[in-house]
């Protein structure tokens, strides 16, 4: 017993001198940025006189004067902007998620040209966010962008459409683009899960003869859901982190705005960097919170039972 408490305490200390590179470097990189980031918060420093700051408390976040409420926790924009990142988010996840494993589940079929298709599923996810924007936006415009062309040409409209001047059409176009980017990334995890698939379960399927669909719902998707679950994080967090895309796209329009971009707003647009390092400091703890309620979710599994480590 003592021989086994030992070697595990070595292969903890093994562990702990192996990570101690990397939470250094991250201790750097992520932990100091934050807290500087959250003193900021605690101040009225400005970008015209940084160095002349004072300290103010949680009066950014939220302060009550003359019977109305002020700081970022009341400001109607902000509310407007999580709004915003909570439908982008959601949206653009679950279409990812659903093309994504639509396209994994035709890649991992045996056909000519197969290879092909799979190294040609990464340009849209190797294109760098800026420039792919960038291009979207050139052929999204109302006036001589290519989709509006096509889109006249075909008869689908009479008249050009102003994808990102339009509140509505705006937020539903930086989800196509976004899903047109990243889809790729799910559907290259759910492909390589599904490569991990035993198939004796698809032939046993095959001989009892269970209809497909009846065989992805309960043979495929939960052998494969933990690559899913994985997928989906990460696109979570980056959907909820969301900036370059839609700044460069539609700016700081209020149909579009997300809290990155309102927290950038009120940094540099407008030089206050209390406030706006207040509102950065919420969007890391609506991050942490999202991440946290997702984690609980993935960990219990459906129907709320605890998950199993194999199925883990």
């Amino acid at each position: 017993m003592g021989g086994a408490r030992s070697l595990s305490a070595d292969r903890a200390r093994a562990a702990w001198l192996l990570l101690a590179p990397m939470l250094v470097v991250l201790l750097v990189v992520a932990a100091w940025p934050l807290a500087r980031t959250a003193h900021l918060s605690l101040t009225d420093a400005t970008l015209i006189d940084p160095a002349d700051a004072r300290f103010v408390g949680l009066s950014n976040y939220l302060w009550r004067a003359d019977g109305r409420w002020y700081g970022v926790l009341a400001d109607p924009q902000w509310f407007a902007a999580l709004r915003n990142t909570l439908v982008f988010a959601v949206v653009s996840v679950a279409l990812e998620t659903v093309l994504g494993v639509s396209i994994a589940l035709l890649l991992d079929l045996r056909f000519p040209g197969r290879g092909l298709l799979r190294a040609a599923l990464l340009v849209p996810w190797a294109i760098p966010t800026v420039v792919s924007a960038r291009m979207w936006g050139w052929m999204l415009n109302d006036q001589f962008g290519v989709i509006n062309d096509a889109l006249i040409r075909t008869g689908l409209v009479a008249e050009p459409v102003a994808w990102l001047a339009d509140p509505t059409l705006s937020m539903l176009a930086v989800i196509l683009v976004d899903a047109w980017k990243t889809t790729p990334f799910v559907a290259l995890l759910a492909l390589a899960a599904l490569q991990m698939v035993p198939k004796d379960c698809y032939e046993a399927a095959r001989v009892d003869g269970i209809h497909p669909v009846k065989v992805f719902f309960r043979v495929t998707l939960p052998l494969i859901r933990p690559a899913l679950a994985v997928a989906v994080a990460f696109r979570l967090l980056d959907a909820m982190r969301m900036f370059d895309l839609v700044y460069v796209m539609t700016g700081t329009t209020d149909a579009t705005m997300t809290l990155s971009v309102f927290a950038r707003r009120e940094l540099i647009d407008f030089q206050d960097v209390g406030y706006g390092s207040a509102a950065a400091t919420l969007v890391f703890f609506v991050i942490a919170l999202l991440t946290a309620v997702y984690a609980t979710a993935v960990r219990l599994g459906p129907g709320g039972t605890p998950m199993t480590g194999a199925s883990q």
